[in-house]
Formats: structure tokens, sequence, C-alpha cells
């Protein structure tokens, strides 16, 4: 037995721990004389139902407070409690690719359960930051305008901000089917449980699901389970990458998260500060999106999907994830009701290592093609209605003669996709043709040029 295994097991064997139900409140119940640690895993013993699980989340006035992972109905005063764990294990192994797990890493797709034979911690630290290695390589996500304009390093995370019904969804099956990754692990929580499998047959597919692992936490399950369906998609993600493998690590969503956390530390007794959020909501989440990232054997490239609520970019899930992320893909609902999909607004996007992962010829391509995005946005309230007049500006100029060629390239079909090296031989050839509108040749005349009625000028 190795030295990991044995210290496992003396996190996980812990002596008879009994305490008796207080009181509940919501799915708090409160336990006496059960001094258990926080993190915990306890099991409430209900005379007419099978035993509730619950997790330990605090103490308040001498009692242990325990979160339940289930209903709370059955429930009473004086109802025993047992510890059954001091530490959550995943069973963890290749046998999970292909497969729909929850919270707890069990198979609830109909299947008969995988055989898997290592087991792995669900909450784990980061890796020391010495020894993160720098991101160097590209990863071609099959996505045009990310794979050109807003290029992911290998090891990268990046969050996709959006008002609902904007296309998070289907942008994140487009990656899916065609990120250049062995293994990709994919958090659905607090989805609606029947846009579970539209998103396993619709956006996934086959081909998608033959090297992927979702873990499922619907709306409906208890705040704790979807807090730890997120934890455990990136101890699955950590385990691939562990093996030397490449991983695509996306997260659907950390807002939801983010709110089940929020119950959570309310019903533990914290203080609500930051427009209703807890201070355990925002210590969650840097230590979830850190674990993610480049290590020594593998890589982990996440994509982390943010609600925004009322399409307000400064709400506080939003600015704090944007603190702790290596880029954002901004999704315009504008955009999105133009028809023009996927909806990124590449101006109010950024990549914050695409400088170091790419070309210098990428870099002054993908330049030029913001620079005419950008001067096409500044004066398209003249464009509207037909105020501006050519000529005035160059730039103004080119990016109208170039704005369908620009549009082609950022606008994609869901069953279309290319490598990165060919989007990118696109997107050169339009910066090429840009630049030719931006800076047309000069042509010299040929003999005198008469000014209004006087004599004839050398030019």
């Amino acid at each position: 037995m190795n030295s990991a295994t044995l210290s496992q097991l003396n996190e996980t064997m812990t002596a008879s721990l009994v305490g008796s139900v207080v009181e509940t409140v919501g799915m708090t119940a409160s336990v006496a004389d059960f001094p258990a640690p926080v993190g915990a895993i306890v099991r409430i013993e209900r005379e007419s139902q099978s035993p509730a699980e619950g997790e330990v989340v605090g103490f308040r006035d001498g009692l242990t407070l325990v979160y339940l992972l289930t209903a709370a109905a059955g429930v009473r005063r004086g109802n025993r409690v047992r510890l059954i764990r001091t530490s959550g294990l995943l069973r963890v192994g290749p046998g999970l690719l292909g497969r729909v797990i929850d919270s707890r890493g069990r198979s609830i797709d109909g299947r008969p359960q995988p055989i898997l034979t290592d087991r792995v911690q669900r909450d784990r630290l980061p890796p020391p930051p010495v020894e993160r290695p720098r991101i160097r390589q590209p990863l071609g996500t099959g996505v045009q305008a990310i794979d050109a304009l807003l290029t992911c390093g290998r090891g990268q995370r990046l969050g996709i901000f959006a008002g609902s019904g904007i296309g998070k969804s289907v942008l994140l099956g487009m990656m899916c089917r065609y990120t250049n990754a062995d293994v990709i692990v994919t958090g659905l929580i607090g989805e609606r449980g029947r846009e579970v499998n539209e998103f396993l047959e619709r956006d996934l597919g086959a081909e998608g699901m033959a090297r992927s692992v979702v873990v499922v936490a619907t709306s409906n399950e208890p705040a704790l389970s979807r807090v730890h369906a997120a934890a455990t998609a990136t101890a699955v993600a950590e385990y691939f990458r562990d093996q030397g493998k490449q991983v695509l690590l996306l997260m659907d969503s950390v807002t939801r998260i983010a709110l089940a956390q929020r119950e959570i530390g309310l019903a533990a007794g914290e203080p609500p500060t930051t427009r209703g959020y807890p201070p355990s909501t925002f210590a969650l989440l840097p230590r979830l999106v850190e674990r993610a990232g480049q290590s020594r054997a593998g890589s982990i490239t996440a994509f982390y999907t943010v609600l925004v609520e009322g399409d307000d970019e400064n709400e506080p899930v939003a600015d704090a994830m944007r603190g702790l992320l290596d880029g954002h893909v901004w999704l315009s609902r504008k955009l999105a009701s133009r028809g023009h999909y996927p909806a990124i607004d590449v101006l109010a996007s950024i990549s914050r290592l695409m400088n170091d992962i790419t070309s210098p010829e990428h870099r002054a391509a993908a330049q030029t093609i913001r620079q005419l995005l950008s001067a096409y946005a500044e004066h398209e309230d003249l464009l509207s209605i037909g105020a501006y007049r050519r000529g005035s500006n160059r730039s103004v100029d080119a990016a109208m003669d170039m704005r369908e060629a620009i549009e082609a390239l950022l606008c994609q079909a869901v069953d279309q996709a290319l490598p990165f090296e060919k989007i990118v031989e696109r997107l050169v050839s339009l910066a090429a043709l840009c630049r030719s509108k931006l800076n047309p040749p000069t042509t010299q005349a040929a003999g005198p040029v008469i000014i209004g009625s006087g004599a004839p000028v050398n030019t």
C-alpha cells in the first residue's frame, strides 16, 4: 500500500460519532453533541424513509449545522445522526469517458456503473504557482472568431459572458465537437432538466460524447449538490491531466454555482455583503478556477460561462470572474438579434495570452481586423442614418468595403469547422486585402492639373 493510499485512509477512517437532530430550518439541520469537522459527510436516520445524507457547513450556539444533500422530508427532532466520512473521495478512471455522472461521481445515464479503480480528492489544492509551466502553445477550438481574434492557449482559463438565450450552450457544444483536446469534461450546473438531453444529443453529439465526461446537477437539486458538481467536474479533469492528457473543461455556469454557494452561506449564518452574496461565495470562485491550468504532466484549458443578470457586465459575479480569468468572451444580444452566430462581440472580448502564443503575422492580421471593426462601430450611428460622407475617414471607408468579408469570417454555422491553421490562413489573407483598402496605391498625374480658372499647375 503506497503512501498516498495510506494518507487517504487516514483522512476518511474515523471513530464512531453520533449526534441527534435538534431543529431544522429549510435545508439545514442543527445537530447536538456532534463535533464533526466542516466538510464531513453525515447520515441522518429517518424512521419511515431511507437515511438522508448531508454535509457539515458550520457551527452555531454549540450546535453543528448540517446542510442536507436530499429533501428534508421525514427528518424530525431526535433523529440520530452518524458520521460517515470526513473527506470527499471520488472514484475515477478511463471508464468515465462517454458517461454522464452526478455530483458524487455516480453514473446517471441508465447504463451499468463503470469499473473505476482510482480514487481522488474532490476538493484539491491548486498546483503551486512556481510549478506551472508557461503557456506557449495555442489550442484550436474550431470557433473561427475565437481562434482568429481571441486565440486561446493550452492551459488558459477564459470566461464566456452573456445574458440568457444568446447561445452559450450552442457555443460550448461546438467546442466539444471541434476542440483539439484528448478529453472533454463538461459540468452542467443548475440547468433545466430538459436541457441536459438537448445538450447531449444536439450540441455534443456522438462524436463529442465519445471523449467526454458530463457532470450534471440540475436546478432542482440541493445547493450543496450543485457546488459539489463543480468540484467533481474539476477533480475529474485533474485526474486526466495527471495522466498526461490535454483536457478541455467546460463549466456552465459559474453564476449558478455562486447562487448555490450564496444559499449555503446564508444558511450557515454568514452576513450578506455584496448584493446579497456572502463572503464565502467570493472565496469559492478563485479556489475553483485556480485548479485549472497547465501542469508538468498535462493541461486543463477551461471555459467558464457566466450568466450576466440583466446584461449587466458589472454585476458582482461577472466582475469577480473577469479579474480571476485569463480573458473573457462577451456574447452580444444585439449581434444575436441580427442573426450573427456565434454572437461574439470581438471588441468587448480579450485573450490575455494571445500575444504570447501567436506568430507576429497572426497578431498583425488580428490587429488590422480589430481596427476596422472599431472604426465601423464608432461611426455606426452615422452610417445607419446615411449621414457619413465617403472619403471622410479612410478606415471607415475600408470597414464599409470589407464588412461582409469580415462578418463571413466571424459568423459560423454550428456544423461548420476548420482546423486552426486554416482559420489563421483565412485571417491573414483577409487582413492583407483590408490593408490594400486602407492604403490604396497612389497614382501620379499624367499632366497639369487645372485649379479653378487659373493657369495650369505642373505636378
